[in-house]
Formats: structure tokens, sequence, C-alpha cells
């Protein structure tokens, strides 16, 4: 019996990645899935009722990960899902093969992030050849994680 016990735990729906929420409760600036990307919300009109219709909602995002711009519309009354989204800081350590060592505030390190491209990349490979000591941010959602700023250690 403790055998089956074991095997539903290891077992994941991946449900826990995001949440339901109503389309009208959502605001801009907050996060939202589009298209099945997480993105965060840049605009957001919503439109009166129809003769036979609901009100419905026109959401602009930008995929958190790719920068991508995505659509979509959806009657306000209908839930959308919104990623849990986490925010995280670790100290820059090294850079080999284009990807971080990272350690974070308990000690562990991890070296499984790629160097993000673009001015950012540029940013932290600059900062790390002179010396400085910073902190980059990683943001993780639907088992995506990427580094999206850099933030200078007091």
């Amino acid at each position: 019996m403790a055998d089956l016990q074991a095997e539903f735990e290891s077992v994941s729906s991946g449900a826990s990645q995001t949440y339901p929420i109503q389309c009208s409760a959502l605001r801009k600036n907050g996060f939202v899935m589009l298209k099945g990307r997480p993105c965060k919300i840049v605009e957001m009109t919503t439109s009166k009722t129809g003769k036979h219709g609901h009100a419905k909602v026109h959401l602009v995002g930008i995929d958190i990960f790719t920068s991508k711009k995505l659509e979509d519309i959806c009657p306000s009354t209908h839930n959308m899902d919104v990623p849990n989204v986490s925010r995280k800081d670790y100290q820059m350590v090294d850079i080999n093969d284009s990807y971080l060592t990272l350690m974070d505030d308990s000690g562990d390190t991890r070296e499984d992030l790629k160097l993000p491209e673009g001015d950012l990349g540029q940013d932290i490979e600059k900062k790390h050849d002179n010396g400085d000591n910073f902190l980059v941010t990683v943001l993780k959602a639907m088992g995506e994680e990427c580094v999206v700023g850099i933030k200078n250690m007091n």
C-alpha cells in the first residue's frame, strides 16, 4: 500500500502553477495567462455589453520571459488563469560558458540559468568583469525561470 501512495505523491497536475480569477477583477500591471504564456498586463479595456451578451475585456500583455506582445478578448464574467509568479534575488558569483553561478541568501549556489540576451546580459557581463558585487532578480512562473533585472548591493 505504501508503494501506491508514493506513486500518487510524485504525480503533479500542474494546477498549482495558476489560479482562476474573474476577468473583470484583473488589473493593469498584474499577471495573466494569454495563449498559454505568463504575461504582465500592459493594457486593459472593457467594452459595453451588447444586446444579448456580456461586457468584453480586451487584454494586452507582454510575455514575462520572451517580451512578446500577446492579446486576448474574454467576457468579463469568465475566469482567466493567473500564473503564480515568484521573484527572488541572488548574488552574482561567476559566469561559465554563458551560464550564471548564483548564490541565494542561505549560501546555496545554482548554475542552471543562462546569461540573458540583449542589454541586460551585456550589463551583467560588464559588471562582473569590473568585479562589482550585485544581485540579479530571477522571475519564476509556469516552471520557467529567467533573469529579469540587476541591483547593486548595499
